[in-house]
């Protein structure tokens, strides 16, 4: 199991913890009281940074829940965090937008993260067919 170094910049938070069995994911917390007002963009900061062991990397990602409790939407949808951002400042935020005006406060639950192995090295190799069955259009749904 990889040892997690992780850094918090406030002791407003509840300590991050993995719970087995439940999910793999880990809920990430709101540090500072936030106000929106529809349409406005704001860096949350989520009270963490941690050191990642070389060859993983973090994705961040809203809560199911984020959007029906804040109305807030994550604008880069996933955020990934690598191991070289693992520096005494390299605080984590959530970069939001609001749909509608809304209050966070400290403590909130508003998005989860999970640690990942990194992509390993591919080539791609180019060629005129490939050999899987065509679906034609978009994803399993085989319609455009």
């Amino acid at each position: 199991m990889p040892n997690i170094k992780i850094k918090y910049f406030t002791d407003k938070i509840e300590k991050l913890k993995y719970i087995d069995g439940k999910s793999d994911w880990i809920d990430l917390r709101a540090a500072s009281d936030v106000k929106l007002e529809k349409g406005e963009f704001k860096l949350i900061p989520l009270g963490v940074a941690m050191q990642l062991p070389e060859g993983y990397e973090a994705h961040i990602v809203p809560r199911s829940s984020t959007f029906k409790n804040f109305g807030i939407i994550q604008t880069n949808h996933q955020g990934v965090v690598d191991s070289s951002y693992c520096g005494d400042d390299d605080q984590w935020f959530m970069p939001v937008y609001a749909l509608r005006d809304t209050e966070i406060h400290v403590n909130d639950r508003i998005c989860q993260f999970r640690i990942m192995e990194n992509q390993p090295k591919i080539e791609f190799e180019e060629v005129a067919c490939l050999e899987g069955d065509s679906r034609g259009g978009f994803g399993s749904t085989g319609k455009q």
